[in-house]
């Protein structure tokens, strides 16, 4: 499978639940990223802003991902991440289309991410 050249084409390859999902996601991320470029990076697509990666999100067989490209992100939420029921490593929060990401988190993060890389 070759890569996705835009957002619309990654979404267009995911199944239809979970191409809705990442959609809604992808709204959230736009919303609050609102002077982000939108890029393909490390095959996924992402939120920049200048040279900083923010924000990036993913589909795979059994669950989404979002990625706040920075390991100091996720660790810093840790406990409410698995209150929520969520799994997460250090770069990556999992979810799925059946327990979508609450937007209030993911404003936290991205706020984080966006102090982190001082943008």
């Amino acid at each position: 499978m070759t890569a996705a050249q835009s957002h619309d084409a990654y979404l267009a390859k995911r199944p239809p639940e979970q191409g809705a999902a990442l959609q809604s996601l992808r709204d959230t991320l736009h919303t609050l990223l609102p002077d982000a470029e939108e890029v393909i990076s490390y095959a996924m697509p992402g939120f920049r802003i200048g040279k900083q990666l923010i924000a990036g999100y993913a589909g795979f067989a059994k669950n989404c991902g979002y990625y706040p490209h920075s390991g100091n992100i996720l660790p810093q939420f840790q406990e409410e991440i698995a209150a929520l029921g969520f799994k997460s490593t250090p770069g990556a929060l999992q979810f799925t289309p059946a327990k979508p990401l609450p937007s209030n988190l993911v404003a936290r993060l991205v706020a984080a991410r966006r102090a982190e890389a001082g943008v």
